[in-house]
């Protein structure tokens, strides 16, 4: 499947639910526009968000996961994206919590008082992956 056929699919899925259009047209307009297979799409969101979140901030976890030791309600400082190799899978960042540093999932964290870019983008993240949307 060509880019232009990932757009256009992308297009009509959000012309069909037409819940947030100008979300819909950022992540396919700016963030994957030019992503021809999964690691360039992986990197098309590393890069946006390494570009729009204001880092460190704090955040609470939402959700416990079993690829994380954070537990729901637990609070962290997130310093900074984690390295592009560990973010093929989807977008993970670094975090400080009881004096250790570590990644984790970006959907799994809430942030606490973030400025407008930093809760758009994160939004935009956590929007896509919840429509089902992989690399």
């Amino acid at each position: 499947m060509t880019i232009d056929d990932q757009a256009k699919m992308f297009e009509t899925q959000a012309h069909d639910r037409a819940e947030e259009p100008e979300r819909e047209e950022r992540i396919v307009m700016e963030i994957i526009v030019d992503a021809y297979d999964e690691e360039e799409k992986a990197m098309g969101w590393y890069y946006y968000l390494m570009d729009k979140i204001h880092f460190p901030f704090m955040a609470k976890c939402n959700q416990t996961l079993a690829k994380s030791p954070l537990k729901s309600g637990e609070q962290v400082t997130v310093i900074q994206m984690a390295p592009e190799s560990e973010c093929l899978d989807g977008m993970w960042v670094e975090v400080e919590w009881r004096n250790r540093k570590f990644a984790v999932p970006l959907v799994q964290l809430q942030p606490i008082e973030p400025d407008e870019d930093t809760t758009e983008a994160i939004e935009d993240w956590v929007y896509w992956t919840d429509l089902g949307y992989s690399f």
